[in-house]
């Protein structure tokens, strides 16, 4: 038998991770002092989705710059410019976009 402090972990590692059926699409791009978010909701069964999204950039100083935000994709929307900006040099890291379905009656985050 396992002791109680490594039970708990044995139990962790035969965890499977959630997996979910894909809704919302992104890609974002840093190009000439520019950058682009823009997403697609690709799955026209599913509701409206509340996304929040958080991406690392670069300035011309070097330092690094969060942006964040959030905004609600109707189903059949392509391409939707989700964040536009410029100043920055390169991207750190990919947008992380995380998102769930709208329920009725349920407004956007502000």
């Amino acid at each position: 038998m396992w002791p109680a402090p490594l039970a708990g972990l044995a139990w962790l590692a035969m965890a499977a991770p959630a997996v979910g059926k894909t809704v919302v699409s992104c890609g974002g791009a840093a190009l000439l002092s520019g950058v682009e978010l823009l997403c697609s909701h690709v799955d026209p069964s599913a509701p409206a989705q509340v996304c929040n999204y958080s991406w690392a950039l670069a300035t011309p100083a070097n330092q690094t710059q969060i942006i964040q935000g959030a905004f609600l994709i109707p189903p059949g929307a392509s391409n939707v410019i989700v964040y536009q900006g410029g100043g920055y040099i390169r991207a750190l890291s990919e947008p992380i976009v995380l998102c769930e379905g709208k329920r009725e009656g349920r407004a956007p985050p502000p």
